[in-house]
């Protein structure tokens, strides 16, 4: 027999083919091969909703060479991505080939390892029609509001624009974000911090001033003063001293949500860096000692569990690397969230004993930092508590009362492997080991002095907390969060602060108007609930059609009271200033934004039509004249990098300049890539400085 297996990737493919041996040919369809119409909205509302699907043009070819492949098979097996989006590409991919619903040709993969292949190929089953329906409910939905109210914004804001059901709520969440730190009026308060001395010690501890005896608060300098006068000459004396040990729990394995958050914290990558890295993991890479093997479960997931299996190898290197002592009593077992769809396990590699060292060679460097943090927070999981001696103090000094605390690591446990970050402002000073010192002890005054503060508004979003709290407020699901933040930032609605979001000005009249006028759609609360609706679809609950009935009554009626409402009305976008003078009328130059992103343009317009690109440093110096290298995009949008003085000066590369200099001239060095050696090379003409380096893209 010969059997053909569908998967949507090539890296995947490959993997897949090693384990299944010559009696079996497996092709990837590139993802989805069947859509709604790009030309228009697809979908028939007068006929209850019905889609209309074509095969997408850009994949006429793959769907030709697909077709060949399964000419002569006597089977064909859909081994798309096991959730909602692979499911509907295995029922697209099963019209093409018109393979009945109900033939059992549906696998899936938790890990693309042997194992996981066997088990996968071991257990086909039908099409899941539920599965498949939550992922139509989502795309009808989101083309509904894409295709309908776009045009409206068209019309209102600005050509170009383009909305979404998750995508606005997003923004939404920013935008507000931002107008509460614009309202926060900061409060003044004052701490009083000493500095004391034990008889064990020669390091003085901290303590801070708690109150009389209450809890007091200083809103001002002059009653910080008047407390410090009062305090002077007076002793300290420990009132009491409690003492106690607490444990500290490792975090459980990562979810689709948790792995972009702390690979946000912990290695700066943007949500989509890591989920691209992530896929690349989950989908197989070749080592040296085991071929090609996927080294992570899938990647999108909401569960905490972890198989029998994978509990087994986890604890055996443990054991084996750290000692008996770093396995807890019992087995842990994590709750995932209470609206987890629970599909798939955590996040976890494949082979636990695999050492991230061990396959650093093999990986890009993106891909090592991922499997590495992937690797610590599994392993982590599984270990033995921290256990922490803590003591607490209450001091005395005349009628007022100072309060210190702190603790020391008694067994380090999971700690000695892995712990969790958190946003720089959500994190408190961590206290350390107080000296010894028993009740009643005199302590020494080595400093006291007083501080002044004030509140602080909330931080802005980072991708991490932006995506707990879409997570937090059922908005979207694990698939969603990367690509949603991707759009938001692209189509200009926020801007990127380090490592903050903001709302642009776009952002903030786009969300001003949509607040006002399709209250629904940017309703955080209305959208969760629409995200139950379609877990209630995935699980036969619902019909996926009587959802969109019910958002859409309403939907259409608000796009038709906001046509009326703002009837002739066009809302305007301020421009922002640039500080640059037009070189053609003498006016200023502003920033702007159109539907290919943002440009400078004179505010003389229409009169004066001067305009230019946007060009960001780069950090390099031309060549030819010495003038800053900028990155600039060629008409079809791709990256090249050009002098600051153009046209006096013609230099420009596809090549990427770098922040070091030419050791034989002290020029930029550039970067040219290639698919397997990259070269490093001096652009200065007359200096011949080349160096090769093996790529890591």
């Amino acid at each position: 027999m010969k059997n053909l297996v569908i998967v949507e990737s090539p890296a995947k493919a490959k993997t897949i083919k090693k384990y299944l041996g010559k009696n079996y040919d497996v092709v990837a369809s590139m993802g989805h091969v069947r859509d709604l119409p790009k030309s228009r909205l697809g979908i028939d509302i007068a006929n209850n909703f019905e889609p209309h699907y074509i095969n997408m043009r850009d994949k006429s070819q793959i769907i030709k060479n697909l077709k060949t492949e399964a000419k002569g098979k006597d089977k064909i097996y859909l081994a798309t991505d096991p959730d909602r989006e692979g499911e509907a590409i295995a029922w697209h991919l099963a019209h093409i080939f018109n393979i009945k619903l109900d033939d059992p040709v549906r696998v899936t993969f938790n890990e693309i390892t042997k194992t996981g292949v066997k088990n996968g190929m071991a257990n086909p089953r039908k099409i899941d029609a539920d599965l498949v329906n939550a992922q139509q409910a989502r795309r009808v939905l989101d083309r509904l509001v894409g295709y309908q109210l776009s045009p409206f914004l068209w019309r209102k804001v600005g050509k170009g624009l383009s909305a979404g059901r998750v995508q606005s709520v997003a923004v939404k969440l920013i935008s507000d974000r931002e107008k509460e730190i614009r309202d926060f009026k900061s409060e003044e308060f004052w701490t009083i911090d000493a500095a004391l001395l034990a008889k064990s010690s020669k390091k003085a501890f901290p303590a801070k001033f708690y109150g009389n005896p209450k809890k007091l608060a200083l809103k001002n300098g002059g009653e910080a003063a008047a407390i410090l006068k009062d305090l002077e000459g007076r002793e300290f004396t420990a009132d009491s001293v409690k003492r106690g040990e607490r444990q500290k729990t490792p975090a459980p394995p990562f979810t689709t949500s948790t792995l972009q958050q702390e690979a946000s914290r912990k290695l700066g990558f943007q949500a989509r860096r890591a989920m691209k890295a992530a896929q690349e993991l989950y989908e197989g890479l070749t080592l040296p000692s085991l071929g090609d093997v996927g080294l992570i479960t899938y990647m999108r997931t909401d569960s905490l569990r972890v198989s029998d299996e994978a509990y087994t190898a986890a604890a055996a290197f443990i054991s084996e690397k750290y000692g008996a002592a770093y396995l807890p009593p019992q087995r842990r077992l994590y709750k995932s969230r209470a609206n987890a769809q629970d599909g798939h396990e955590a996040i976890r590699p494949t082979m636990p004993e695999l050492a991230p060292d061990q396959v650093k060679n093999s990986l890009s460097p993106d891909q090592f930092k991922l499997y590495r943090l992937i690797w610590m927070r599994f392993i982590a999981s599984q270990m033995a508590a921290a256990v922490l001696d803590t003591v607490s103090a209450e001091i005395s000094a005349g009628k007022y009362k100072f309060k210190a605390s702190g603790y020391s690591v008694k067994f380090d446990g999971f700690t000695a492997l892995y712990e969790e970050g958190v946003d720089a402002l959500d994190s408190e000073a961590s206290a350390g080991a107080l000296p010894y010192f028993e009740a009643g002890e005199k302590l020494k005054l080595k400093s006291i002095a007083p501080n002044q503060h004030f509140t602080q508004p909330p931080p802005r979003y980072t991708e991490a907390s932006l995506i707990k709290a879409m997570e937090e407020n059922g908005i979207g699901r694990p698939s969603t969060y990367a690509p949603t933040i991707t759009t938001i930032t692209t189509r200009g609605y926020v801007s990127r602060e380090g490592k903050t979001l903001k709302p642009t000005e776009l952002g903030e009249v786009t969300t001003g108007l949509m607040r006002e006028q399709f209250e629904d759609v940017v309703n955080v609360e209305f959208t969760a609930n629409m995200e139950k609706s379609l877990d209630r679809v995935e699980k036969g609950n619902e019909q996926w059609k009587n959802t969109i009935s019910a958002f859409y009554t309403g939907f259409a009626e608000s796009l038709e009271k906001a046509e009326k409402a703002l009837e002739g009305v066009s809302l305007k976008i301020p421009d922002e200033p640039t500080g640059e003078i037009c070189p053609i009328c003498g006016k200023a130059m502003v920033l702007k934004t159109g539907r290919f992103g943002k440009f400078i343009a004179c505010s003389g317009y229409p009169e004066c039509k001067n305009t230019k690109s946007v060009a960001a440093e780069t950090g390099g110096f031309c060549p030819k004249c010495g003038g800053r290298i900028l990155a600039k995009k060629s008409k079809k949008g791709r990256a090249f990098y050009g002098c600051e003085n153009y046209p006096a000066c013609d230099f420009a590369t596809w090549d990427l300049p770098l922040k070091d200099v030419c050791p034989q001239c002290g020029s930029t060095l550039f970067k040219k890539s290639g698919k397997t050696q990259s070269k490093i090379h001096c652009a200065k003409e007359g200096c011949d400085y080349t160096k090769a380096v093996v790529s890591q893209e």
